[in-house]
Order: C-alpha cells, then structure tokens, then sequence
C-alpha cells in the first residue's frame, strides 16, 4: 500500500525510534512529513525512501545507535538475534555474474531472487529496484551495494531472503566514494519493519567486519555464506555482552 500514512507514534515504532528522537527530526524537518491542522502525517512512501537513504549514510556511531533500536524493535518480530540463517543459503548466492551495467545488474539480481522460491512479484520487484537506484544509488563505500526497492510492500516476497551476487567485473554504481561496485546484496522482507532492521544489519557487517574482504576472497558460495554467517555474529557479539553484563 504506497499511499499508506503514519501518525507520529506509528512512524516512531516503524523506524525503530523514540519519540524523542522523531520530535527532534520533525523540529529540525529533516523528515518528510505533512501538516493536517494539529496532526502530523507520515507518508510511508516517503517514509521508506527517506530511512533507507539515511540509514546507508550513517557514520559508524549513528549507525551503531541506530541498530541498537532497530535490534529491540526487532525482537517484537523474530525469536533470534542472528536474522541472517534464515534469510539466506548457499544457493542464494552468485559468485561470477557476468552483468557490466547497473541495468543487467539488476535484471540479474532479480532472476537470481526468482531461484530463491520467494518473490511472488519478479516484475514488480525488478521496477521496484530501477525506481529506488532512480531516486539515489544503493551503492556504499567498500565496493557493496544493498539492493531494495523503492516501495518494500509485503505483498511482492512470500517471506524474508538476502541475495547475494559477485560481479566478474567492476561496475560503476554510483557510490559516494566514487569507487566501482562488484558486491550486491538484494533485500527482501514482507515485514516491513525487518527492512529497514535488516538494511541496518548488513550495513554494520560491512562497516564493522571484515566481510567484504572474505566474499572477494571467497572460492564458492559456501565459504560466502559462512563469511556472511560469522559477520552477523561478530557484529552482535559487543550486544550480547553487554545484555549478559546487565543480567
């Protein structure tokens, strides 16, 4: 439902943050937001377009911050901790695409979701992807883009799954470092919510590990899979510690 709409509380519980932090950003209007008389409204396709934007340009403090909360909000939804094993498998994973243009990776990244057995919606996924690389490039420093589209309805995965695709060759994708892209993860959740979390997930796997080292260096799509697997541990390792300290 692209024409869905927030009220302040519900926006705060779907980007995983406080109240206080959605007053700030409302004050400071660095959310897009609209005014109904004394009510606030949230449009969710801006809504979507604005959090993922800000999450992949978060330095590493914000970033840590924000996937603290997002991780709390996320236990409202999955039993685990680790989100990853059930998100992806060995055979979601492409180690030479032979793709040399933004618009065949995608067409690839799509075709490549399909053998996942998740995707109800190939076609819509596929101009849901070219319209959020129109709006701004997935793609990050390091050489990664994380593939989503620009509208993450429920309606186009019949459940959540990361795929995961390894270019022969190098592809201008529009980083900000200007660097080339050769790694793409594509993201799929139903949930909404688990979006944005998961957006969040792999962004701190790419900041704060060595993963992208070890999917370059990586001989098969097995020894990806347990690089990604050992990344999300890494990253939640200083979390778990401090619950068990607290505890």
């Amino acid at each position: 439902m692209p024409y869905r709409t927030f009220g302040i509380d519900e926006v705060a519980r779907y980007l995983h943050l406080s109240r206080l932090d959605l007053d700030r950003l409302v004050k400071d209007q660095e959310i897009p937001f609209e005014r109904h008389g004394e009510h606030l409204v949230f449009r969710k396709v801006n809504i979507d377009a604005w959090a993922s934007q800000r999450i992949l340009g978060l330095e590493s403090q914000r970033l840590t911050e924000y996937h603290q909360k997002s991780s709390r909000g996320a236990q409202e939804i999955v039993a685990h901790a680790a989100i990853l094993p059930d998100m992806i498998r060995p055979e979601f994973i492409e180690l030479a695409m032979t793709a040399k243009t933004k618009a065949s990776v995608l067409r690839q990244m799509v075709a490549l979701a399909e053998k996942t057995r998740r995707v109800c919606d190939p076609r819509a996924l596929l101009q849901g992807l070219e319209a959020r690389e129109e709006l701004c490039s997935t793609g990050i420093p390091g050489g990664l883009a994380l593939l989503h589209s620009r509208n993450p309805e429920s309606y186009l995965f019949e459940s959540a799954f990361i795929a995961l695709g390894r270019t022969i060759q190098q592809i201008p994708f529009g980083s900000p470092d200007g660097r080339s892209t050769n790694l793409f993860f594509l993201i799929g959740c139903p949930d909404e919510r688990m979006h944005l979390h998961t957006l969040a997930r792999l962004c701190m796997m790419a900041l704060k590990t060595d993963l992208l080292v070890d999917l370059r260096q990586a001989h098969d799509a097995e020894a990806m899979y347990e690089a990604i697997l050992a990344a999300e541990q890494a990253v939640l390792a200083p979390h778990k510690h401090s619950t068990d300290s607290a505890a």
